[in-house]
């Protein structure tokens, strides 16, 4: 009998959580003053990341009853946007456009955006006995493999930077999302930015090839993957199963694998975005990068919130959450590489982080 897949297991631990929260529904505040519903939504890719989390905030706050449903990015800025939720996940900040919406979700204040969860997107291939712990590829290369230029395994690209590897005569079959998504906006931004000419498309949360094989959230991608191999496909690096295989990315003179210090380093190397502020914390990756020992396939995803609530209740609950999930045991425990293995901000970054969580308020 085939072991269930590490999303499944995730599902079915989240699953756990709710019902254990949604247990202690009915009883007092238990004296930390905190209570009642606190409903999010938004990427898939801190699934993970979120499941340790509300575990935490349960541990300090047994009577907030937080929930999260990993939509995807785009779903979830859209549901904080409409009032569904009190906070929402994204893998990309929001647009000028959303910000504007958000000043009257938010009771004329504004969208806080807080880069608390940090993880290398990895990309990751299903072709088993291989005999390689990565494969070594070019900017180029893994866009001409995306785009659908470069459609064998033993390619002589591929082959150039491999020789060590014996490469199979086989079809690569890329996989991408299905559903908006910061993920796929992530990738496509650092496509665009270091493979030059080999990528023709601008960085967008849809992807813009049709006709591929594709699945939807990270769940879907590895689902799909799974079932052929010769796949290839990007996903939190959190979420790879182990029985694929992972890219070592050309950067400068070097390749580089996917690891929290790599991630960390890059986002240490990339100035805050246009527009940030000191309640937008955005950051803009530096794609091109060619410092050595950093991976700039970063996915950073923001947790979103309002300034302003309209009830103290929404407002207390939100920053206490934020709070652990900024806190340094918050963000050691999902860098656990057992749970996520994501990259802990910085305690500049969580200094700036906490200012933006204490001007959360009621009207």
């Amino acid at each position: 009998m085939r072991a269930p897949s590490r999303t499944a297991t995730i599902a079915a631990a989240s699953f756990a959580l709710a019902l254990t929260l949604a247990g202690c529904g009915s009883a007092d505040d238990g004296g930390d003053g905190l209570s009642g519903p606190l409903p999010g939504a938004g990427a898939s890719s801190q699934e993970i990341a979120m499941t340790a989390w509300l575990a935490g905030m349960h541990d300090l706050h047994p009577h907030v009853l937080v929930s999260y449903d990993p939509v995807g990015s785009g779903s979830g800025r859209e549901m904080f946007l409409n009032g569904a939720t009190a906070f929402a996940g994204s893998d990309a900040p929001m647009s000028s456009e959303e910000l504007a919406r958000g000043r009257e979700r938010c009771n004329g204040g504004e969208v806080v955006e807080l880069p608390l969860y940090i993880s290398p997107i990895a990309v990751a291939y299903n072709l088993p006995g291989l005999g390689a712990e990565h494969l070594d590829l070019e900017p180029k290369t893994l866009a001409a493999i995306f785009n659908g230029d470069i459609t064998r395994w033993d390619d002589p690209a591929i082959a150039a930077t491999n020789p060590d590897v014996e490469l199979p005569d086989a079809d690569i079959i890329p996989v991408n999302r299905s559903d908006d998504s910061g993920t796929t906006e992530n990738f496509t931004e650092y496509l665009a930015a270091a493979a030059g000419d080999a990528w023709p498309h601008e960085p967008s949360e849809t992807w813009p090839i049709s006709g591929t094989q594709s699945g939807a959230q990270t769940s879907g991608v590895v689902t799909t993957m799974e079932a052929a191999e010769g796949t290839i496909g990007y996903l939190d690096a959190a979420q790879v199963p182990d029985s694929f295989g992972t890219v070592a990315v050309g950067v400068g003179q070097e390749f580089v694998p996917f690891s929290p210090e790599a991630a960390a380093a890059v986002v240490d190397a990339s100035p805050p975005a246009e527009g940030a502020t000191d309640l937008r914390l955005t950051i803009d990756l530096a794609r091109d990068t060619t410092e050595a020992g950093t991976y700039p396939i970063v996915l950073i995803s923001y947790t979103m919130a309002c300034s302003v609530y309209e009830s103290e209740q929404d407002a207390e609950n939100v920053r206490a959450l934020l709070s652990y999930i900024a806190s340094e045991e918050g963000q050691e425990r999902v860098a656990d590489p057992r749970v996520a293995g994501s990259a802990p901000i910085s305690d500049a970054l969580r200094t700036r982080v906490t200012a933006a969580i204490d001007q959360i308020r009621a009207a």
